[in-house]
């Protein structure tokens, strides 16, 4: 990883299910870009600075209770005040579903992308104070 990325690893649990079969909202996802985001602006920038804008999301696959996501933030562009940034969240561990053991879990051997993003964050100038 560079010093323009970032990433969180982060256990999903019962209380992001939203949906049957523990299915969690694409709208959290979109919290966890949000704070890879935001971790990544304070290091580049020494300020959390503000999300403008998605440029693009793409869901590819479900995200369930009991899975594990790593999330990823990269900065691809350096404006005066803008940061393009893209994201991803790969599942890493998930539950078998086996019915006579449901807290069986498996680490996959290749993790699965379920979501992909890319936007736009911003740093005013008067509040950027790392050099880079």
């Amino acid at each position: 990883m560079n010093s323009n990325e970032v990433m969180i690893r982060q256990r999903i649990g019962m209380e992001q299910a939203h949906y049957a079969g523990n299915l969690v909202d694409g709208a959290f996802v979109l919290k966890l870009f949000g704070d890879v985001a935001t971790e990544l602006l304070i290091r580049h920038d020494g300020d959390e600075g503000l999300f403008r804008a998605y440029d693009s999301v793409e869901f590819l696959a479900p995200v369930t209770a009991g899975d594990y996501l790593e999330v990823t933030a990269t900065i691809t562009s350096v404006g005066n005040t803008s940061r393009q940034m893209e994201f991803v969240a790969r599942k890493v561990i998930e539950l078998t579903g086996d019915p006579d053991n449901p807290s069986q879990a498996r680490v996959l051997d290749e993790p699965v992308v379920v979501c992909r993003a890319s936007g736009t964050c911003v740093v005013p100038l008067d509040k950027q104070r790392n050099a880079n």
